[in-house]
C-alpha cells in the first residue's frame, strides 16, 4: 500500500496509536546533572528514550583543550576528509532535477581532501563573516552508501519495495581513531556506563567539525548514539520510531553533489583540484556551478530516507503528519546526548562547533 492511499480504518488505527503514546510520553526530554549508572542507562535503553547530561563531558581533556589553536597545533597541514555542498545540506532529500520537480532524491556531499589548516580557516572565516553566498564545508567520514537487495520494508505502508538491510546501513568511520588519531588522547576509549551496560565497546569514535550553516537533514540510524558537544552549541530536533508514519519515509535514488566539470564520478576531488577558489562562489552565477550526478553502477540504488522537516511542517506531509510532536533540545559545550537506535534526528549548527559521537550497534 502506497504513501497517502491508506484505507480509513488503517488511518484510524495509526492516528489512535500516534495519539496515544503522546499522552503518555512527555515531549520533553529529561536532563540529568550527572553521569548515569550503567543500570540507570539500561533503564533508557529498554524505554527507547533518549536523554541529556548536562556538563557530563566539562572536565574533559577535549571540552578544555580543543580551541582552534589547539586545533591547528596539533592536526596543523594534515590532509584531512571535508563534505563540500552549496547550502550545507549533506545527506539531505532534494528535487531533481530542478528546484520544482515532484522527483526527490538522496544527495550526498561533493568529497575533497584538503589540509585541516585550511578547512578550519575556511570555516571560522565564514561564521566571523557571516558569509551565506559561499559553498559550506564540514568534517565528516561515512562509511559508503552500498545498494539496496532486499525488500524488507515492501508491505509497509510507506515505503517502496526496495531498501537497504539494517546490517548494510551507512555508519560512521572512526574517524577519531584513524584521520584525526592525533587528537585522540584527549577523550576517553568509551562511555563506562553505555559499555558496562551494552556489554560492547563503541565501533566507531567520530569527529565533527562545522558552523552555523551546517544542517543534517532528518534521519535515523541503526545503531545506539551517544553525542558530546565539545565545542560551541546544535540544536537538535528528535522524533520517536513511533512517528514513521510522519516522516514519509520512502526509498530514494541516489546522487551526489559535484562541481560543475568535475569527471570524478565519486563526486570526489583533492586539495590541488579545489584550491582555485578556495572553494568561494562555487554556486550558479559566481565562480561555478553546483550539480547532481545520479549514482550508477555498483553504486546505484535506493535508500529509505524520512521526505518530511519538521521544520517546514507545510512541505511534503503525510497524513499523519499533523500529529507529530518533535522533542527540541539544545546542547552546549560538554553536555551529552542519549540518541538511541531508530530515533529520528536533525540537528542545525548555532555557531563554530567541534562535536564526537559514540556509536554501539546492539
Amino acid at each position: 500500500m502506497r504513501h497517502g492511499k491508506s484505507s480509513p480504518s488503517i488511518n484510524s488505527t495509526l492516528t489512535s496509536l500516534l495519539t496515544t503514546y503522546h499522552e503518555l510520553n512527555s515531549q520533553s526530554i529529561d536532563e540529568l546533572t550527572s553521569e548515569p549508572s550503567a543500570l540507570e542507562f539500561m533503564r533508557y535503553v529498554y524505554q527507547n528514550r533518549p536523554f541529556i547530561v548536562r556538563g557530563g563531558a566539562k572536565g574533559w581533556k577535549a571540552t578544555r583543550r580543543w580551541g582552534k589553536e589547539y586545533l591547528r597545533e596539533v592536526v596543523g597541514e594534515m590532509s584531512v576528509r571535508v563534505a563540500v555542498t552549496p547550502e550545507g545540506n549533506a545527506d539531505s532529500v532534494i528535487p531533481y532535477p530542478n528546484p520544482t520537480s515532484n522527483t526527490l532524491i538522496f544527495v550526498k556531499p561533493h568529497e575533497t581532501d584538503e589540509p585541516f589548516s585550511r578547512f578550519l580557516d575556511y570555516l571560522t572565516t565564514q561564521e566571523l563573516t557571516g558569509d551565506k553566498s559561499s559553498e559550506v564545508k564540514y568534517a565528516q567520514t561515512r562509511m559508503p552508501y552500498p545498494p539496496p537487495p532486499c525488500s524488507l520494508l515492501a508491505n509497509d505502508l510507506f515505503t517502496t519495495t526496495s531498501c537497504r538491510k539494517a546490517s548494510d546501513a551507512p555508519i560512521e568511520n572512526d574517524n577519531l581513531r584513524d584521520e584525526y588519531s592525533p587528537l585522540f588522547a584527549d577523550v576517553s576509549r568509551d562511555i563506562p556506563w553505555a559499555r558496562i551496560a551494552l556489554q560492547r565497546s563503541p565501533e566507531a569514535i567520530n569527529l565533527w567539525i562545522g558552523n552555523s550553516r551546517s544542517v543534517t537533514a532528518l534521519h535515523k540510524d541503526n545503531y545506539e548514539n551517544i553525542y558530546v558537544q565539545v565545542v560551541g552549541k546544535k540544536h537538535f530536533v528528535l522524533l520517536p520510531p513511533i512517528e514513521y508514519p510522519c516522516v514519509g519515509e520512502r526509498g530514494l535514488q541516489m546522487g551526489t553533489y559535484v562541481r560543475d566539470g568535475d569527471d570524478n564520478k565519486s563526486g570526489g576531488g583533492n586539495a590541488d583540484e579545489d584550491r582555485e577558489g578556495n572553494g568561494k562562489g562555487k554556486k550558479g552565477g559566481e565562480k561555478g556551478k553546483w550539480d547532481v550526478r545520479l549514482d550508477e553502477g555498483e553504486e546505484a540504488g535506493e535508500i529509505p530516507f524520512a521526505t518530511y522537516d519538521p521544520d517546514h511542517p507545510d512541505v511534503r506531509p503525510t497524513p499523519f503528519s499533523h500529529l507529530s510532536r518533535p522533542s527540541r533540545v539544545t546542547l552546549e559545550e560538554g553536555d551529552m546526548l542519549y540518541l538511541p537506535a531508530l530515533w529520528y534526528d536533525k540537528f542545525v549548527g548555532v555557531c563554530y562547533m567541534v562535536g564526537l559521537n559514540w556509536t554501539v550497534l546492539d
